[in-house]
């Protein structure tokens, strides 16, 4: 089955990239300008955020594995006329040999601190910008963002209801990703548990009950098909939904085993109290309530604080669009061409120059601050940047899977700081130090290009 042509994939992925990439590329081919490039991706603030939980790494790696120029994407080039055919000729055995230092997935990272460093001729290192910046900082938004919501649900089970109003196929696909390696249950996102291997879950939608001549009807009838299903009881009256749930369960006896309810509208914290009360008066404790409906890391809190005996949560559009901070100030910039640092003056979108490492410090278990070094200073504390790819092909470090992920984001998170850990922008924010070897080279830099400029 051939692809459409209106989809990305690894095929045509060369030319996710914004046009400047190509004309700076061939700018650098004609200029014989090969020699290696660090390049950072950070992130300059934190916004609403005490932290980020990196993600996306998997992504990133299987595209620099796989970078090609296709006979279609250089005709397709060709056709534009700005690009020279010895360039062309050039791109036709393009392939990324650099290396690749970036924190594991599931790493909590801070403002200014590489989540990834690209070390590669600076044709290969440039080309990659937009779709690492792509990539990473969108899975990054997100996997924060549902950590948040996991942190919010406490034990409760929690799944992913956002790919209908998410931006897109791949947004909707990779965040599936992203929310599962931040601790979600599951997904709703058939495709994402084929691909990843991400327990899958769901429910009916109001359509079906719509469809049959009453409610009593649909349930019996899905409940026949899957026996262990949850049931939704917003259809029309909410609590005469949960007696009908009541009902079926008479009806049913031993054989019946619907194991939840589904509050989707309403006044959810009212609705679900009254429906445990129906449930448990009918001797039904052990079916659970699922809230779902515009919920995300605030509504849950208010509705566990105020007392609402819900069991999970199915959260959808306010995760998956990141509603509260729908973007992050990201970067990714030159630091160091030709053995010499680089980095921009402006004040507002400066950068570190040079290679870097970042470590951890720690004090009785729990992170206190972090440390941005140069790369080959030795220093205490744990180094968050590994050597994921080298090369052109990933490490042992860069083919960890998704559950390792998953597991590190959990152990992480455990060893932050409380204040971190709240929704609430934290009033003593974590701290990022320079190291003095840092520190005087971001100096130096700086008045060296000051002075040159000048």
């Amino acid at each position: 089955m051939s692809t459409s042509r209106d989809w990305v994939d690894l095929e045509n992925a060369a030319l996710f990239t914004d046009l400047y990439q190509l004309t700076m590329l061939q700018a650098y081919f004609m200029e014989e300008m090969d020699e290696p490039a660090v390049f950072d991706l950070f992130v300059r603030r934190l916004g609403k955020r005490n932290y980020l939980l990196a993600c996306g790494l998997e992504t990133v790696l299987e595209y620099l594995e796989a970078l090609r120029f296709s006979d279609e994407a250089i005709a397709y080039l060709r056709r534009l006329g700005r690009f020279d055919a010895a360039f062309l000729d050039y791109l036709r055995d393009f392939r990324f040999k650099g290396d690749v230092y970036a924190v594991r997935e599931g790493t909590p990272v801070f403002e200014n601190e590489p989540l990834v460093e690209v070390v590669a001729p600076i044709g290969q290192a440039q080309l990659v910008e937009t779709f690492l910046l792509n990539q990473i900082t969108f899975q990054t938004n997100l996997a924060t963002k549902a950590a948040r919501v996991r942190r919010a649900a406490g034990d409760r089970m929690v799944a992913d209801f956002g790919m209908r109003r998410m931006h897109a196929a791949d947004a909707a696909l990779k965040g599936a990703r992203a929310f599962y390696v931040a601790g979600l249950d599951s997904t709703s996102h058939v495709l994402a548990g084929q691909i990843y291997g991400i327990p899958v879950s769901g429910t009916m939608a109001h359509s079906y009950i719509e469809a049959h001549d009453s409610e009593m009807e649909a349930f019996r009838a899905f409940s026949g098909v899957f026996p262990s299903t949850i049931l939704l009881v917003d259809t029309y009256d909410t609590i005469e939904g949960v007696r009908r749930v009541v009902e079926l369960a008479r009806e049913l006896g031993d054989a019946f085993r619907v194991t939840g309810i589904r509050l989707d509208s309403g006044d959810l914290g009212a609705l679900a109290r009254e429906a445990r009360a129906v449930l448990d008066e009918a001797g039904l404790q052990r079916v659970q309530i699922v809230a779902s409906g515009s919920l995300d890391e605030f509504r849950i809190v208010e509705l566990l604080d105020g007392g609402a005996p819900i069991d999970g949560f199915g959260v959808g559009t306010r995760m998956g669009t990141v509603a509260d901070q729908p973007y992050l100030d990201s970067a990714y910039k030159l630091a160091e061409y030709a053995g010499r640092p680089r980095m921009k003056l402006s004040s507002a979108k400066s950068n570190l120059p040079g290679r870097k490492q970042v470590y951890r410090m720690f004090e009785d278990d729990q992170a206190a601050y972090d440390v941005i070094a140069t790369h080959d200073e030795p220093h205490e504390g744990d180094p968050l940047l590994e050597l994921v790819m080298q090369g052109g092909e990933r490490t042992e470090a860069g083919r960890r899977g998704l559950e390792e992920a998953r597991r590190y984001a959990t152990e992480a998170q455990s060893r932050l700081p409380e204040r971190l850990l709240a929704l609430e922008v934290a009033s003593q924010p974590y701290e990022v130090r320079l190291s003095n070897a840092l520190q005087r080279r971001l100096d130096e830099t700086r008045a060296s290009l000051a002075a040159m400029e000048g």
